[in-house]
């Protein structure tokens, strides 16, 4: 008799929790999950830290009736990013969010209602998510958990976004091979302090040897300095901007623009040096031979850090006369 009754019970319990979750589903018929870029930018392959993809998430109320759900303070226990390239390959998930998930640990959540016709909103790092390492084409989709990762048979998806990941800079900087001219050796750039980067850089276009003047450069940084060149790069495809660079090193090689970077100085004298872990400025005094004078010249160079190499992003100038 009583294991009939705990049998009738046990029955009861479970009728009991998939009405709860068929009503808990139907309760989010018309609650709407969408998602688009927060202050989109260019996005990189990389790591987290140096080119987070931030997500606005919104959850609407659609219906008559009040929406209520919970937000674990983590919010990692609340939703989920999916993604495939363009070969239709599912994006990997984070190492450290499958190490996160799969820990024991109490999980500390809030209680949201939102009323008819009201949103709640908040912003995530998508590659705390997803490894996203490799350039190319990606398509993204949020599922939303409105009682938690752990109970996941309910659960609600968002719109698609559509991401494009182009080469980290410095890579694509890096697909003009320099070559050492009278080895035939390929040139790799040093981690040598600010100053010296400005100086080997000088000495080269001194020589005239025009891979080695273009191997501390942020070719991508210099082409975006003209507004007319920069609006049309921020709308291409990635291998339409290698192929800017691509050109903007030639025009540049050819001397039709941008002068002042490509000048020869007769002399060179750098003045002071300043620097932090990860950017910098080097003051140059650089002399010009114009035939019956010469030219004063005071250049600017200012440099950043990427993987311990100094490049040359931006420079000014300044005339100081003649002698």
């Amino acid at each position: 008799m009583k294991h009939y009754i705990f049998s009738i019970i046990a029955i009861l319990f479970l009728f009991e929790n998939i009405c709860f979750a068929q009503q808990t589903q139907t309760s989010f018929d018309n609650a709407d999950i969408s998602i688009k870029f927060y202050d989109k930018t260019m996005y990189y392959s990389g790591d987290r830290t140096d080119n987070p993809i931030y997500v606005n998430v919104k959850i609407s109320n659609n219906s008559s009736k009040t929406l209520r759900f919970k937000v674990a303070d983590d919010r990692r226990f609340t939703i989920d990013f999916t993604g495939f390239d363009i070969k239709n390959s599912l994006i990997p998930t984070n190492k450290k969010l499958i190490e996160k998930r799969t820990t024991n640990q109490t999980i500390y959540f809030r209680e949201i209602t939102i009323e008819s016709g009201e949103a709640y909103s908040f912003t995530e790092n998508l590659r705390d998510y997803l490894d996203i390492s490799e350039p190319s084409l990606y398509y993204i989709e949020l599922i939303f958990y409105p009682e938690l990762y752990k109970n996941r048979n309910i659960s609600i998806k968002s719109n698609r976004l559509r991401l494009e990941i182009m080469p980290n800079p410095s890579a694509a900087s890096s697909s003009f091979i320099p070559v050492e001219e009278s080895t035939g050796k390929i040139l790799q750039p040093q981690e040598i302090s600010p100053d010296e980067v400005v100086k080997q850089t000088i000495i080269a276009r001194q020589k005239g040897l025009w891979d080695q003047f273009f191997l501390y450069f942020d070719l991508e940084e210099l082409l975006k300095r003209d507004p007319v060149r920069n609006k049309k790069y921020s709308i291409v495809s990635a291998l339409e901007r290698r192929q800017m660079l691509e050109s903007y090193k030639k025009t540049l090689s050819d001397e039709k623009i941008d002068i002042d970077i490509i000048s020869i100085p007769k002399k060179f004298d750098i003045e002071t040096t300043t620097y932090t872990q990860t950017e910098g400025s080097v003051k140059v005094l650089e002399w010009f031979d114009n035939g019956t004078f010469m030219e004063k010249k005071r250049y600017t160079y200012f440099v950043r850090q990427r993987d311990g190499i100094w490049q040359i992003y931006d420079y000014t100038v300044d005339n100081l006369g003649t002698e």
